[in-house]
């Protein structure tokens, strides 16, 4: 792995992308918690809260993500690569987070089973596993990452890939960053 570059250089409008149960949450508080920027879950402006897991109409979740995203400052955690221009541009900096489909999987079935409190979580949201989710991590998402990869390493921005659990313990050690 590349020397990590300090956070500082990441600006005050931080974007976090990654495939699901790759630790964008989790990422996103802890800088939160040192820098002070105000944290975006995207899920929970997607999402209704109390639901298992409704979308909210299209034209909210566009209006919201676009109202976060001419914030002065933040970290907007989450995809959703068709509400991504707001977002793009005004980021002043990209953190991409992967790992296999597979160690993706594994923590969502352990977050479904018994991390009932994890971070960036829905409210009243239930956690359990599916096969929409199953087929999401394994499958879909694998197949349409390339793309969005490109569109966000030509942005023109610092960007930082992370390659896996290891690489992400290192990021919070280099940027003494507390998890939880």
């Amino acid at each position: 792995m590349p020397p990590i570059p300090p956070l500082e250089s990441f600006g005050g409008r931080i974007m976090i992308c990654g495939p699901s149960n790759s630790g964008k949450s989790t990422l996103a508080t802890a800088i939160g918690s040192a820098t002070g920027l105000p944290v975006v879950h995207l899920d929970r402006l997607r999402f209704v809260p109390h639901t298992n897991w409704v979308d909210r109409p299209a034209d909210d979740f566009a209006h919201d993500v676009a109202e976060a995203a001419s914030a002065a400052s933040w970290i907007i955690e989450g995809n959703y690569f068709t509400w991504i221009a707001p977002r793009l541009a005004r980021a002043t900096g990209i953190i991409l987070l992967n790992d296999t489909r597979i160690r993706n999987y594994a923590r969502y079935l352990r977050r479904s089973l018994f991390d009932r409190s994890r971070v960036g979580r829905l409210d009243g949201a239930s956690e359990a596993i599916n096969w929409k989710m199953t087929r999401w991590i394994l499958w879909d998402e694998p197949r349409r990452r390339g793309p969005k990869l490109d569109l966000l390493r030509a942005a023109g921005l610092p960007v930082l890939e992370i390659h896996g659990m290891s690489e992400l313990s290192r990021l919070y050690a280099v940027w003494g960053l507390a998890r939880g």
